[in-house]
């Protein structure tokens, strides 16, 4: 006996997310027109939503990358017109469909017909990734999304406040990454002027602009077959977006002054520590190429919400400043830790490092560092500019 699914859906209208083969075939061979799309595991599926007009989602519960229900709630977060159903059991074989049940992930909830994932992180998924120090629950599952991510060709958004380390992150998945043995290309998007970042990112030819005395490749020529990796990517010009998408799309690019395109492979991981989505609502970031690019997004926690990390990281601060002044690290005295626990860190690991680093240099030796040798910055404070002071 076949069952009866809880939804009407077009075949043309569908995504089937499942590693097994018998759940896509009943499905594909189940439809009238042009076929369902189909989806190995979780990553993959939000791949192709980013750039599909498709509506629906089937959902196999047992998903061979990610957690269902992961895959479930960033889909609601970034996919909202996107239709969710879940499919708690179907056999290998595909004999005894009778046993197959399809829902809605908050109705099935509710008759009990999906049931919470109790499964925990794989270990492997969720140890520290290369570079990185932290255990708690905040960094773990940015751990187990990265090293998921890794052995993919999947286009990786990393977003979070500055000093949070997206840097570290990327140079993580490209280390656990095939491409691994290959260059890994950082792009600083706000660090280049505008008048020269298309000729960083994609070459040029001689002569293709007054000063060019000899051709040059750019930066995605320079990562063939490694990572290329676009930090503060919100900065990108509107007018080089249509570029960075039209690569996303072909992988090809196409030097200043030459008509030639060139075919290249590259993995992109971009960082932003800005509100791409607002940039896409106020018309200053492309929105066709924002979901290109988060086809697989990591965020960073800030690390006032990761306290059980600060002195884990404190100790290795303290001993890499200790080691390059040739000198003993110190340790923190209680009141020190109970310091540095309580501040809100706007600056994040970025700004505990440096205090850390002057407070080894104000400690001169000392075998503790005290509170005295605490010293945070002060916040600027913002003053109106004469224009703008108030009339009297």
């Amino acid at each position: 006996m076949q069952p009866v699914p809880c939804f009407s859906v077009r075949s043309e209208e569908l995504i089937i997310a499942s590693p097994n083969p018998a759940l896509r075939k009943y499905f594909a061979d189940s439809s009238d027109g042009d076929l369902p799309e189909q989806a190995m595991g979780g990553a993959e599926a939000l791949a192709r939503l980013e750039h599909s007009k498709r509506r629906w989602l089937l959902l196999d519960r047992d998903l061979p990358d990610l957690n269902a229900e992961e895959v479930a709630q960033m889909v609601r977060n970034r996919f909202p017109q996107v239709r969710l159903l879940m499919v708690r059991q179907f056999p290998a074989h595909g004999r005894s469909r009778s046993t197959t049940l399809l829902a809605r992930p908050s109705e099935a909830r509710d008759r009990g017909t999906v049931e919470q994932s109790d499964r925990s992180p794989r270990r492997v998924a969720a140890s520290p990734l290369p570079g990185m120090i932290g255990q708690s629950e905040p960094m773990l599952h940015v751990y187990r999304m990265a090293r998921l991510v890794a052995s993919r060709n999947t286009t990786v958004l990393l977003t979070g406040e500055t000093g949070t380390g997206k840097e570290l992150v990327a140079r993580a998945i490209h280390q656990l990454s095939p491409r691994a043995n290959r260059p890994l290309i950082v792009v600083n998007c706000a660090a280049i002027p505008d008048s020269l970042l298309e000729s960083e990112l994609f070459g040029h030819t001689r002569g293709a602009f007054t000063g060019a005395v000899q051709s040059q490749i750019g930066r995605f020529q320079a990562a063939q077959g490694g990572t290329l990796f676009l930090d503060e990517i919100g900065e990108l010009p509107l007018s080089l977006q249509p570029k960075l998408l039209r690569f996303l799309e072909t992988k090809e690019v196409q030097r200043l002054g030459s008509p030639e395109l060139v075919r290249i492979d590259v993995r992109v991981i971009a960082a932003t520590n800005v509100d791409l989505e607002r940039k896409v609502d106020e018309q200053r970031f492309r929105e066709d190429l924002f979901y290109r690019l988060s086809a697989f997004c990591i965020e960073l926690p800030p690390l006032r919400h990761r306290r059980e990390d600060i002195l884990p990281l404190a100790k290795q601060f303290i001993a890499g400043t200790s080691l390059e002044a040739h000198n003993s690290p110190p340790e923190l005295s209680p009141a020190a830790v109970r310091m540095l626990e309580d501040h809100s860190w706007n600056g994040n690991v970025r700004e505990l490092q440096l205090v850390l680093e002057q407070a080894c240099i104000l400690a001169d030796n000392n075998a503790c560092i005290e509170v005295e040798h605490i010293r945070f910055a002060p916040r600027r404070q913002r003053t109106p500019h004469p224009e703008a002071a108030p009339l009297d």
